[in-house]
């Protein structure tokens, strides 16, 4: 499965297009819609070059629900679970709850899952309450 159209517009709502490098308050060169690759402090891109740059990134985070998940999901269920997994990564995805219940075949309960990841650096943050209420509405589609 690929993420659809619905699905790359909520992670780029999300992820907010910055058009000039910035650093990503970790030390981390960024630029686009979240990409890291071979980022320049002095870089600089078109709309067009981020969204490529996205959809080539969000190869990963596809492969990572392909392999992870055991059950039959609809594309919005994929769609959802790639946006996660692009934020929060494949390594936290595989361990996570939300996968288990998911793969047991509980899927409300894997739905309820995305609220309970909102925290980064130990801090709940707004933007990431936001986006795993979309997440788990989109989930749930």
């Amino acid at each position: 499965m690929r993420t659809s159209d619905k699905g790359i517009a909520v992670i780029q709502m999300f992820e907010g297009l910055r058009l000039t490098a910035y650093d990503d308050g970790g030390g981390v060169q960024t630029i686009g819609y979240g990409h890291t690759g071979n980022v320049q402090p002095d870089s600089t891109i078109d709309e067009e070059e981020a969204t490529r740059l996205l959809k080539a990134d969000l190869l990963t985070a596809e492969q990572c629900v392909d392999e992870c998940v055991e059950v039959q999901i609809t594309q919005e269920q994929f769609d959802a679970l790639v946006s996660f997994v692009f934020n929060v990564g494949c390594n936290a995805f595989n361990h996570s709850t939300l996968l288990r219940l998911l793969n047991a075949g509980n899927k409300e309960a894997a739905a309820a899952q995305f609220s309970r990841w909102t925290k980064d650096g130990g801090k709940v943050l707004a933007g990431l309450i936001r986006r795993r209420a979309a997440e788990a509405e989109l989930f749930l589609a």
